[in-house]
C-alpha cells in the first residue's frame, strides 16, 4: 500500500457494545466476547484490546478464545497486551516473536495515551517532526566512559554546545557514572523523566570542559545529523547520517540526494546506526532516491496481512471491528462512504487486504538523478523497522554492503487502533522484498562486523564503521594491511572494559527512549 501521515479520530469504547453485538451476526469472524449490561468502561477497553488483536494481529491464529483468555482478569491494559503477544512462537527460536529476555514488555507492541483533544500525548519518538525534550542521547564507549552518541541540531542540547563524542563526567552533580543497572536507572530518570532540566559537565572533543544546564523545550526535529562527500581515489563517496524516518524529511532528503548527484557521487554510505524506523512513506522515498532507474515499475516490496484479513468476505467486513475505525483523508477528515460496510463513512473494513491487491504492492518509481553503483549501510542493534525495510528492499536490485552489528529485527509494522483513551499498536503486516524475502526477526546480518567508536565526531574518516565503508570503496575489500587492521581492532574490539554485545544493544535502546522503533502507515485509499 501507499502510505502517508496518519491522523486520529477518537472512537469511544462505549461503541464497543454495539460493535460486539454486530460481530455476533457472523460466526465466521473471530469470536466476540459476551455483552453484559454491567460492564465497566475499563472492562470494555480490555474486551476491545482482545477483539482487535484477535482480528488484526499478524499471528492471530495462535491466540486463544475469549473465554480461555479472560481479558477482564488482567490488572492493566499493558499486562493484557503482553500476554496476548506471547502466544505466537518463532519456529527458528522456539520463543514468541515478541519475547524480549529480562523484560515484561513486548518486542513490538505498545500503547500510547491520547489527550482529551484526541491527539497522541507523547509518541515514543516524535516521528511527526517535532520534539519536546533535551534532544540528545548517550551510550557507553567503555564501562567507565559515557559519551554523547548524537545531538539533534537546534535542540536544547545542541544549543548548549553538546556534540557527538562529548564525554559526560557529571549529571545533576553525580560523578560516578560507571556502567551498572543502578546507573542506567539514574540516567533514564535524569534524561527521560519529568525533570524540566538537566545539569551536565562534559569534556568536548577539543578537550575543553564545560558545565551547562539543558532545559527541555520544543524544537523541530531534523533527522539528517551529518552529510559529506569524500574523494576516494577517483570516486566520489557520499555520506549521510539519518536518524529517523520522520514525516518532515522527504524534501530535505531529495535536496541532499540532488546535491550528491551534482557532486558526482557514485557510491553512498547511509548511516542508520540509531535509526529505529518511522514512516513507511519516507522509507519508500529514500528507496526511490537510491534505487536504480532500471527498476522502474518493478516490485519494491509487498505488504502482507494475516489470513483472516486477506480473505475477508462481505459479511465478515460488515461484522469486523475495523468497521468502527474511520479511514480519514489527507486532512484528517472522515470520508463519506454510504456504500461502505457501515453505510456512513469509510473505514478500515473497506480496504482490500489481499496479497494480489495493487494497494499492497509497492513498485519502484525512481526519484532524482543520483546513479549509484554501490550503497553501504552502517547499522547496529538499534537499526530497526523502516530502516530494515530500506535495506531489504534494495538488496535484490543493487550492490549493497552492510557494516556494523546485526540489526534489531522488525519486518512487521502497524497502523494505530484507537480504543477509548489509548492508541494500540500491534504487528498487523509484514513486508517482503521483490525476491520474496522477509522474516528477518533475528535481524539483518552484516557483511563486515565492527563496533562503533563514540570518541570520534560524525564524518571522521578514522571512525571505525565509516572507515570500513571508505576502505571498501577504495579497495573493493574489507581486508586491509596488518597495521591498519590492528588499529581498527584496537579501537573497536579489544578494550578490556567494553560492554558485551548484549549489554551494548540493551543499553543503547534503554538510553534512547525517545527513539521510535516501528513502521507507521496509513492507507491513502480515497472513497
Amino acid at each position: 500500500m501507499k502510505y502517508n501521515r496518519y491522523s486520529y479520530l477518537k472512537v469511544s469504547t462505549l461503541l464497543c457494545i454495539g460493535l460486539f453485538m454486530a460481530c455476533k451476526k457472523d460466526s465466521a469472524a473471530p469470536e466476540p466476547p459476551p455483552v453484559t449490561a454491567t460492564a465497566t468502561r475499563d472492562e470494555l477497553t480490555k474486551d476491545s484490546i482482545f477483539l482487535y488483536t484477535k482480528e488484526l494481529y499478524y499471528w492471530n491464529t495462535s491466540l486463544p478464545t475469549y473465554d480461555a483468555f479472560k481479558p477482564r482478569s488482567f490488572s492493566s491494559n499493558e499486562a493484557e497486551l503482553y500476554a496476548l503477544t506471547q502466544f505466537s512462537s518463532d519456529p527458528s527460536t522456539g520463543r514468541p516473536y515478541e519475547y524480549v529476555n529480562g523484560t515484561g514488555k513486548p518486542k513490538y507492541s505498545f500503547f500510547e495515551e491520547v489527550t482529551t483533544a484526541g491527539k497522541v500525548a507523547a509518541l515514543k519518538a516524535d516521528v511527526n517532526g517535532t520534539a519536546n525534550d533535551y534532544g540528545f542521547s548517550l551510550n557507553y564507549q567503555t564501562t567507565t566512559d559515557l559519551r554523547v552518541k548524537y545531538v539533534y541540531p537546534n535542540s536544547p542540547a545542541g544549543l548548549q554546545g553538546l556534540t557527538r563524542g562529548c564525554r559526560i563526567t557529571s549529571i545533576n552533580g553525580r560523578t560516578n557514572l560507571t556502567y551498572s543497572n543502578a546507573t542506567i536507572n539514574f540516567l533514564n530518570d535524569a534524561i527521560f523523566g519529568t525533570n524540566p532540566s538537566i545539569a551536565l559537565t562534559f569534556v568536548g572533543l577539543d578537550n575543553v570542559t564545560k558545565t551547562v544546564t539543558v532545559s527541555s523545550a520544543s524544537y523541530t526535529e531534523n533527522p539528517i545529523l551529518f552529510t559529506n562527500v569524500y574523494t576516494v581515489g577517483s570516486k566520489k563517496v557520499g555520506y549521510l547520517v539519518f536518524n529517523s524516518f520522520t514525516n518532515n524529511a522527504t524534501a530535505a532528503l531529495r535536496t541532499m540526494f540532488s546535491n550528491f548527484a551534482t557532486q558526482g557521487v557514485t557510491e553512498l554510505v547511509v548511516d542508520l546506526r540509531y535509526n529505529g524506523g518511522g514512516y513507511v512513506s519516507t522509507a519508500t522515498n529514500m528507496i526511490n532516491l537510491a534505487g536504480p532507474q532500471a527498476q522502474n515499475g518493478n516490485v519494491m516490496y509487498t505488504t502482507q496481512y494475516n489470513s483472516f484479513l486477506r480473505n475477508l468476505t462481505t459479511a465478515q467486513r460488515k461484522s469486523s471491528v475495523l468497521a468502527h475505525q474511520p479511514l480519514l483523508d489527507d486532512n484528517g477528515k472522515v470520508q463519506t462512504f454510504t456504500t461502505g460496510v457501515n453505510g456512513k463513512y469509510a473505514t478500515y473494513a473497506d480496504l482490500d487486504f489481499s496479497v494480489a491487491s495493487t494497494d499492497n504492492i509497492e513498485r519502484f518509481v525512481k526519484s532524482g538523478s543520483l546513479n549509484l553503483s554501490r550503497i553501504y549501510f552502517i547499522v547496529t542493534g538499534s537499526t530497526a523497522s523502516a530502516s530494515e525495510l530500506v535495506i531489504n528492499s534494495l538488496k535484490p536490485v543493487m550492490d549493497v554492503k552492510i557494516i556494523g552489528e546485526t540489526t534489531y529485527g522488525k519486518p512487521v509494522g502497524f497502523f494505530p487502533i484507537r480504543i477509548d483513551k489509548v492508541d494500540m499498536y500491534v504487528p498487523e503486516f509484514e513486508t517482503k522484498n521483490q525476491a520474496g524475502v522477509g522474516g528477518y526477526y533475528a535481524g539483518l546480518t552484516v557483511d563486515k562486523e565492527a563496533f562503533e567508536d563514540l570518541t570520534k565526531a560524525w564524518g571522521d574518516e578514522s571512525e571505525t564503521l565509516l572507515s570500513y565503508a571508505l576502505l571498501y570503496a577504495r579497495t573493493g575489500s574489507f581486508v586491509t594491511t596488518a597495521a591498519k587492521s590492528a588499529s581498527l581492532k584496537a579501537s573497536s574490539t579489544t578494550m578490556p572494559d567494553r560492554l558485551s554485545s548484549i549489554e551494548r544493544k540493551s543499553v543503547s535502546l534503554s538510553l534512547d527512549q525517545h527513539n521510535f522503533q516501528g513502521m507507521l502507515l496509513k492507507p491513502e485509499k480515497k472513497f
